[in-house]
Order: C-alpha cells, then sequence, then structure tokens
C-alpha cells in the first residue's frame, strides 16, 4: 500500500510550478507530484522506497518515458541503477574504501530523490561515478523529469555537429543543454582542452550555476586541476555536495589507489612487525634495545591510528625502513593504502612529467603526493642535493606540515650529519607539537643472535 505523497511536494517543490510536476494535478493520491512512498514500518526493507503514481502509469507516460530516455543518451545505459549498484562496493575492500562507497551512494540516493542544488562525485577510473550519476538519471526520468546525462566530451561533440545539422540550430541545442531541468555531466575534464570547448563549457556551467538548475558532475580531477572559473562554480559549498569515492578500479580489482607505478610497497611486503622481531632477539646493548623498543611501540600506535608526523632517525641497516614499511603493510591489510615512496624515486617521478611523453601533467602529480592521505617517504637526504629538489622537498613537507597531514619519514643519521636535509625540513621534524622524533640507536642488523663488530 502507498502513503498519499503532500507532504514529499511541499517539502521538495515549493517553488515548482502545478504544470511543471510530473503527475496529474488532480491525481487524488499524490497531487500531481507523480510518485509515493511505501507505507511500511521504519525498518522494512521497502521503507523509504517510491513508487510511480498509477497516474503516470498510462501509454502516455510511457511515451514519454521512451523520450526522455533517448533525450537522455541512456539507452546503453538503462541497467545502471541503484537497485543494480553495491552500496559497500566488492569483496576485499577495506574499511575506508567501503565507507566512501557507502556515502556516494546514499548522498546520491538523496540527491536523486530531490534534485537540489549541485552533486559533485569525484574519484579514480572504475570506483563507480558512472554508475552512480547514470543511476540518478535514470531515477529522474522515471519521474518525468527531463533530463541529460552526456560525457562531456560528447556534450562538445553535440555542439560542434549542430553547427551543421539540417535538424537543428546550434543555439537551440546549446539552449537544450543549459535550461535542461536535470544535466548530468560524466568524466568531467577529459575533453579537449581548447578555448573554444573551455568556454562553452563555462557558458553552460555558469548559466546553470546563476539559475541554480539541477546538475550532476563526476571527474576523476581534483579541483586545483580544473579550469578556475568553473573550479570557482564546483566549490561553492553553499550550492554543492562534493563526494569523493577512494575505491580501486573494479574492472582491475588487484590494483588500488595508492599510485602503484611509484609506491616501492610491493617491494617490502614481507617487512612486518612480526618480522621486525627478529632485531629485539638480536643481542643489543640496554640504550639500544630500549631505542627500538620505543621505535616500535610509537609505530604501532600510528598504524592503528595516523595522526600527526613520526620521524625515524638511525644509521643505514637499523630497522627505519622495515618499521616505516611495516606501518603501511598494515595500513594497507586495513584496506588504507598510503603512499610509500623513496625520495629519489619520488623525485624523478616529478622529473617524468615535464616529459612530452607524460600522460600526467606536473601539477597533478605534486597535488597527489602533497595531499596523500598518508605519505611515507623513506630514506630523506639520499636524492640529489639540486637546488630543484631541495625546494619540491621543502614544498611538498611545508604543505603536510601546516596541513597537518599524517606523515612518517625515515633518514639516515649519515645524510644528517653531512647535512643533506634541508635546515628548514629539520626544523618541521624537530617541532614536537606535530610530530614524534625517534633516534634508533641500534647498529645495523647483522642476523639473528649476533652481536655487532667490537663488542664483547
Amino acid at each position: 500500500m502507498a502513503s498519499r505523497a503532500s507532504a514529499e511536494r511541499s517539502s521538495s517543490s515549493e517553488s515548482v510550478r502545478p504544470n511543471d510536476l510530473p503527475g496529474d494535478p488532480n491525481c487524488p493520491h499524490c497531487q500531481g507530484v507523480g510518485y509515493l512512498r511505501t507505507d511500511v514500518p521504519v525498518g522494512h526493507a521497502e521503507f523509504g522506497k517510491l513508487e510511480v503514481c498509477v497516474c503516470r502509469r498510462s501509454k502516455v507516460a510511457n511515451l514519454v518515458r521512451d523520450r526522455l530516455f533517448a533525450l537522455s543518451h541512456l539507452d546503453e545505459l538503462k541497467d545502471l541503477t541503484f537497485e543494480s549498484f553495491k552500496p559497500r562496493g566488492r569483496k576485499g575492500l577495506g574499511e575506508m574504501q567501503t565507507r566512501s562507497i557507502e556515502m556516494a551512494f546514499n548522498h546520491s540516493q538523496h540527491y536523486a530523490q530531490n534534485l537540489r542544488g549541485w552533486l559533485l562525485l569525484q574519484g579514480g577510473y572504475g570506483c563507480g561515478k558512472t554508475h552512480l550519476a547514470a543511476a540518478i538519471a535514470n531515477f529522474a526520468v522515471s519521474m518525468g523529469v527531463p533530463t541529460l546525462f552526456l560525457t562531456v566530451p560528447d556534450l562538445l561533440d553535440a555542439l560542434r555537429f549542430a553547427y551543421g545539422s539540417e535538424d537543428t540550430t546550434f543555439e537551440e541545442r546549446f539552449d537544450q543543454i543549459r535550461n535542461v531541468k536535470l544535466l548530468v555531466l560524466d568524466d568531467f575534464g577529459t575533453q579537449n582542452a581548447t578555448g573554444w570547448a573551455q568556454e562553452k563549457l563555462f557558458q553552460i556551467i555558469n548559466y546553470r550555476y546563476i539559475n541554480k538548475l539541477s546538475t550532476v558532475v563526476t571527474t576523476n580531477l581534483s579541483l586545483d586541476e580544473i579550469e578556475a572559473r568553473i573550479r570557482s562554480r564546483l566549490s561553492d559549498p553553499e550550492l554543492v555536495s562534493a563526494v569523493r569515492m577512494s575505491a580501486p578500479d573494479y574492472r582491475r580489482p588487484m590494483e588500488d589507489t595508492s599510485h602503484p607505478e611509484l609506491s616501492s610497497l610491493d617491494l617490502l611486503a614481507s617487512k612486518t612487525f612480526g618480522t621486525f622481531d627478529e632485531r629485539i632477539i638480536e643481542k643489543l646493548a640496554p640504550e639500544e634495545l630500549r631505542s627500538l623498543q620505543r621505535a616500535i611501540k610509537s609505530a604501532h600506535s600510528f598504524s592503528e591510528k595516523p595522526k600527526g608526523w613520526l620521524v625515524f632517525e638511525g644509521t643505514y641497516g637499523s630497522g627505519k625502513t622495515h618499521l616505516a614499511a611495516s606501518i603501511a603493510n598494515y595500513r594497507a591489510g586495513l584496506g588504507d593504502p598510503p603512499l610509500f615512496v623513496m625520495v629519489p624515486d619520488l623525485l624523478d617521478h616529478l622529473r617524468a612529467a615535464f616529459s612530452p611523453n607524460s600522460g600526467t601533467s606536473y601539477d597533478r602529480r605534486f597535488d597527489e603526493v602533497r595531499t596523500a592521505s598518508l605519505l611515507i617517504l623513506d630514506d630523506l637526504g639520499s636524492q640529489s642535493a639540486t637546488p630543484w629538489a631541495r625546494e619540491k622537498l621543502h614544498q611538498l613537507l611545508n604543505y603536510r606540515y601546516n596541513a597537518e597531514l599524517p606523515t612518517v619519514i625515515t633518514v639516515a643519521k649519515e645524510n644528517l650529519d653531512q647535512g643533506l636535509v634541508d635546515e628548514r625540513i629539520i626544523t618541521r621534524m624537530l617541532d614536537e607539537r606535530l610530530c614524534e622524533y625517534i633516534e634508533i640507536k641500534a647498529p645495523a642488523y647483522q642476523g639473528k643472535g649476533k652481536r655487532k663488530i667490537g663488542k664483547k
């Protein structure tokens, strides 16, 4: 049984004129809203589910729905609905990734039912953005809402083709896109960034922004990578609800979002807290053993709840990298893989962005590293000490210092003694308000039960 929907209309359609409503304005059940909520108790599987009203279940309504599906470019995506979406993702995802998918699902479903403001879905390829965007569009069309679902390159092609079309003028097509009740722009940022394309996109987005027309945007870009005028509109919290999805590509489930082309963690899979115990049973002096025990305790605590900075200083082979990798492997096991990288590799990764063959801009690569949810920098000071390298490292760590982003750093005592670490970075590592600085006094590991040379 379905309940009356007058409350739905009063709460979500205060500014909607009767002739804009998808249902029959004289319908005694929905009063023109066009749908009702199932009348079941809270907790029931059907609670909150919307049903199309009988006033819209007519041959005419079906014809209208078919026309809207054709207009919306949704024919090939009609199976992408909320019912076919897995709100907690596939099996094997970590808790943080699962939560991000569930949050995006809930936001999208809520948005589809009221179409207020804008919704921005951000995330990597294959995380589910397009599915949720198509689900919103399919639901809106089923409710009789005029909808256009377009990838941004297709939108620009539609405008270009209108110049030579006999069926419609450019002005008509442009007006149709910018005025449609619901516009879904999928894969924003993959378009050819010509001056003409940027200008047309801005005109459409600015028009819809000014008139507060319902708009959904999906992108794998960060806001910093989007053209400034459009970025300012997408950043307006009063109009735009932004949701970031952190799940890996479902088409390549073995890959994660931790920059596999950069991360060194795959080479350190055996470095865990369990395998670090070999250092504890080694014959060490009391002071050496205490420093190791403190380092292990701090690493354990940090891996459970990354907060602030953690710095391990010690001689080569003392266990710094092992502990840093143990933290990284522990977090990866929870489904929250960090970015673990040796400093020289990081700088090579950034330099490669300047190559004409690079598929990613330098600004994007740098932003991905400096904003990583957890960054682990191994062997600070071993990089080439060029002015460019020193400046990039300072910019990176200064940003994370000011933003108080969780960061783990390992640094060799030898590199500190030789002045290979920028003084500006050292001052931040020594700030006890943010950073825990641990000096590992144990010598290089020499194997189980062995003592370092020179000790009795």
